[in-house]
């Protein structure tokens, strides 16, 4: 059973831009109220579906590196990478049905 990892601007290169199979990254804070909403969602897709996609989170405010580079200016925010390119972007707090429906398309 997966769980989300925790992915830093120092590890995302080898986490997600290098990594073999799509990466949905959570990106968030933790004093953000919509983010805590949609945090079980993230952990039950991880949960889920973890051996067709790697899901991690990135904390905004510990991280600025790479959510600057993404223009990452609302969250949450996630992204779904597939072979190192951004191929989807939720923003907000969607249920997690309908992230599913949007990821599920890319997943191998």
């Amino acid at each position: 059973m997966a769980t989300p990892v925790e992915i830093t601007d120092s590890s995302f290169q080898n986490e997600v831009l290098d990594s073999d199979m799509p990466v949905l990254v959570d990106f968030w804070a933790d004093w953000c109220g919509p983010c805590r909403m949609i945090a079980p969602s993230v952990k039950a897709i991880a949960e889920e579906y973890g051996d067709k996609i790697k899901v991690g989170k990135m904390d905004v405010d510990d991280n600025p590196m790479v959510p600057g580079r993404y223009g990452i200016v609302g969250i949450p925010t996630l992204m779904l990478f597939k072979g190192g390119e951004v191929v989807e972007r939720i923003t907000g707090a969607l249920p997690k049905d309908r992230i599913v429906a949007q990821i599920l398309p890319h997943m191998n």
